[in-house]
């Protein structure tokens, strides 16, 4: 009972969730989209193979993807790529970080990387929360094929969950 009487809280954490991080990650990224050069540069003294090619992708990613979590679409699709850049940040740049993760904790979540990783995780983990695009647009296609088909409310909740729009778990908290 007391589980479920605190789930209201689990939407709007992760919309303030989102928003800050998703803002922090897309600012990440146009900063690099300003400077490709020096982010080029950086992940070949890194020994990123395609330098020049990872720089466009992950500069595009940071930015893009972080405006797209701030809104909650595509949401775990995007947590998964943001937390498999933040993975490759830690094993390039950060690798000593890994190292002393239990010797020295707080070099490990001092870390640049560990919060975005952090925050994709959970996005991964538990979707973007009511208060997203994945799931408004999940309603209103469920809506949609509801009223198409005659299906009821309380028998198509249970069919629309995906692991990959969000929705895991809402027919809980509803």
């Amino acid at each position: 009972r007391f589980d479920k009487s605190l789930s209201f809280l689990q939407s709007p954490l992760l919309l303030i969730v989102r928003l800050y991080w998703g803002w922090q990650m897309a600012q990440t990224g146009w900063g690099k989209l300003q400077s490709l050069a020096k982010v080029t540069g950086f992940f070949t003294d890194l020994g990123i193979p395609f330098p020049a090619l990872n720089a466009h992708f992950i500069a595009g990613l940071e930015f893009a993807g972080g405006i797209l979590l701030a809104i909650g679409l595509s949401s775990r699709v995007i947590a998964l790529l943001l937390a498999g850049d933040m993975a490759v940040a830690y094993l390039t740049a950060d690798r000593d970080a890994i190292g002393a993760v239990f010797s020295d904790p707080g070099k490990f979540y001092n870390a640049d990387p560990f919060t975005f990783l952090a925050v994709s995780l959970v996005v991964l983990a538990f979707g973007p929360g009511k208060a997203s695009m994945d799931y408004f647009l999940r309603k209103r296609v469920v809506g949609t094929a509801q009223s198409s088909s005659g299906l009821n409310s309380t028998r198509s909740e249970g069919l629309t969950g995906s692991a990959l729009d969000g929705s895991a778990g809402d027919a809980v908290l509803e």
